[in-house]
C-alpha cells in the first residue's frame, strides 16, 4: 500500500519538469498542465488543482451534467497516462495526476457543494491507503487504464465514507 511512496520506488523518485509536461499533448494532460510537477506530493497538488477547476465548472455547467468532465477526463486520461508512462518508462509515475483529476471531478459531482473540502480530504486519504480493489489494480494492472482505475476506486471509497458519516450525523449527502 504505502510502498508506492518509498524513496526506492522509481515511480516516486521520477521528477519530470514543466518542459516535459508541455512537450506533448499527452504529457500536458497526464501531468494536468504542470500540477504533477509540483513537489512535494504531486498527487495532492493534482487533486487540489482538480478541486479548483471543479469550482469553475460549478459556475459554467448545470449541476445535472457536472459528472461529464470527470468521465471525459477518465477516458482521455487512459490514453494520456499510458502514453506518458511509456515515455517516462514508469507506468504510474507520481507526476501523472490526471487519474486524481478525473476521480476528484467524479466524486465532487455526486456530493453537495458544501462538502468540497471533505471530499478532497477523503479522496486523498483513500488514494494514499489504497484499499481493495484499488490496491490490487495498482499492483497488477500497469496500463493507462490501471492508473486511472485505482483512483476511481479511491473516489468510490471516499464517497462511501462521506455517505456513512452523513447517515450517522443526519446530514444530506445527495
Amino acid at each position: 500500500m504505502l510502498e508506492k511512496y518509498s524513496s526506492s520506488n522509481p515511480a516516486y523518485r521520477l521528477r519530470p519538469g514543466f518542459r516535459f509536461a508541455f512537450s506533448a499533448p499527452s504529457h500536458a494532460i497526464a501531468l494536468f498542465f504542470g500540477a504533477g510537477c509540483l513537489r512535494p506530493g504531486p498527487g495532492t497538488w493534482g487533486s487540489l488543482a482538480a478541486a479548483l477547476v471543479f469550482l469553475l465548472f460549478e459556475t459554467l455547467i448545470p449541476a445535472s451534467l457536472l459528472w461529464v468532465p470527470g468521465v471525459l477526463a477518465f477516458l482521455i486520461g487512459v490514453w494520456a497516462a499510458g502514453r506518458t508512462g511509456d515515455d517516462l518508462g514508469v507506468q504510474d509515475a507520481g507526476a501523472i495526476v490526471i487519474d486524481e483529476v478525473a476521480a476528484v471531478w467524479l466524486l465532487l459531482s455526486v456530493i453537495p457543494p458544501g462538502l468540497l473540502t471533505a471530499g478532497f480530504a477523503a479522496f486523498r486519504v483513500f488514494d494514499i491507503i489504497k484499499l481493495p480493489p484499488a490496491s490490487i489494480v495498482d499492483r497488477k494492472l500497469h496500463t493507462g487504464f490501471g492508473v486511472m482505475l485505482d483512483d476511481l476506486f479511491a473516489a468510490l471509497w471516499a464517497w462511501a465514507a462521506l455517505w456513512a458519516i452523513a447517515r450517522l450525523t443526519g446530514l444530506a449527502l445527495v
